[in-house]
């Protein structure tokens, strides 16, 4: 188990103004809507989330980087939690041809908008209870999603985890290190349930029997 840092230049490639999202509107109602993960939270306004989640590109060298740290190879079998409309699914396959990826999302609009490609390999499930036998993928990747479940949620998905992978596994959550990046946490989240310092999150990790890899995403 180890901290490993694949995701910050994609994090820090948007710019965020953190005060905007607070003074423009009444963020608790925006929250409320964006816990749903519909239609709003996926395309609609960018207050409600992502303001519209149009395939980009951006993941292609997160994939590639995943696929050479952990040697994947064709045959490899690939499982993606929070995988919302396939854009990684899509990149870890068109970056290994071969690679047997699959996708989850708690999301039905998501599934039901993923990418034409990758639509028979994605459906709807939820972390806690991934529809997927004992030690069947050799990498388990969740990014940006366990923060958005309550703690005893979390402790569940992590040792779901650890059941269906049978090799590697990297999962990022939101973080802070100071008073300044947690406001800006709470500022700009809409859907988190728990977030924590690093120091925390390596804690629960070692007490819920999580042995992967981790990397965090801090509002600087």
């Amino acid at each position: 188990m180890g901290y490993l840092d694949f995701i910050s230049i994609i994090h820090k490639a948007t710019k965020r103004d953190y005060l905007q999202r607070v003074v423009e509107s009444d963020k608790a109602a925006c929250a409320e809507i964006s816990k749903q993960f519909g239609k709003d939270y996926f395309d609609g306004d960018r207050k409600y989330g992502y303001g519209g989640y149009k395939y980009d590109g951006r993941w292609r060298p997160f994939a590639e980087k995943l696929i050479s740290h952990y040697g994947l190879k064709p045959g490899h079998k690939v499982l993606d939690i929070g995988c919302g409309k396939g854009f990684l699914v899509h990149d870890f396959i068109k970056a290994l041809p071969g690679l047997e990826v699959a996708g989850i999302d708690i999301s039905q609009y998501a599934i039901a908008n993923s990418m034409e490609e990758v639509r028979p390999l994605v459906k709807v499930a939820n972390a806690t209870d991934l529809p997927f036998s004992d030690r069947s993928f050799d990498l388990v990747v969740s990014i940006n999603t366990l923060h958005n479940l309550y703690n005893y949620q979390l402790k569940k998905a992590l040792q779901e985890i650890e059941r269906v992978g049978k090799a590697h596994k990297y999962i990022v959550m939101d973080s802070y290190r100071n008073e300044r990046e947690k406001v800006n946490l709470m500022y700009w989240q809409l859907t988190c349930e728990c977030f924590y310092t690093p120091a925390e999150w390596e804690w629960l990790f070692k007490e819920w029997g999580y042995t992967g890899d981790y990397g965090f995403v801090f509002f600087e």
